[in-house]
């Protein structure tokens, strides 16, 4: 199986999520192909200060360094090799996922390329995880992430645990990217489990 994930960001609040599960993924030697969509953009921007306007740029400063693993896709490229059930990954990953991003997955809707993405996921049966990012939820949000369950899709809430009890933003960060690191079987040391020295 190849060594290869697609990381989605989203416009909901938490776009720290995604950014340190692009690193992990890297520090692993994974091949990332990352989409982010506009608001996506608008969040980074927002919560992390990112630059919105250069935004090769930004991902190179961010993450790259010359490293050539991660491949970012703009949002309206549907042509992009993640468009294609013929393009082998092990998965897709929406972190942080809004319900507007859920409802257009759980509806097939595909009206941009992070959507399509996901549907590709869907109908090549091929791992799907979404970490939403909402409250309080509504009946149709409840609904649509019901529908994805049913789908075989997991969803793992923004829902950081306390019982390590954290001593900062970053420890709570890297409860929940382990929590999706764990659902991805891949190996970390990103927090301490529950019943460990």
């Amino acid at each position: 199986m190849n060594k290869r994930w697609i990381v989605g960001i989203t416009g909901a609040s938490g776009s720290v999520y995604g950014v340190k599960l692009v690193r992990a993924l890297l520090e692993k030697e994974f091949e990332v192909h990352l989409v982010i969509t506009d608001a996506g953009w608008r969040v980074l921007h927002d919560e992390l200060g990112w630059s919105s306007s250069k935004r090769k740029e930004e991902l190179a400063e961010r993450f790259t360094n010359g490293n050539e693993r991660l491949i970012y896709h703009p949002i309206q490229d549907i042509g992009a090799s993640i468009a294609s059930g013929s393009f082998r990954t092990e998965g897709m990953v929406v972190a942080p996922c809004s319900m507007g991003t859920l409802s257009g997955i759980a509806h097939g809707a595909s009206g941009n390329l992070l959507e399509r993405a996901a549907d590709v996921m869907l109908k090549e049966n091929r791992r799907l995880l979404l970490v939403p990012r909402e409250t309080p939820l509504s009946v149709i949000h409840l609904e649509n992430m019901l529908r994805l369950a049913q789908l075989g899709v997991k969803l793992i809430p923004a829902m950081p645990a306390f019982y390590q009890q954290p001593a900062s933003l970053e420890e709570l960060t890297d409860f929940m990217v382990g929590r999706v690191l764990d659902s991805m079987n891949i190996e970390h040391d990103l927090y301490r489990r529950w019943g460990e020295p």
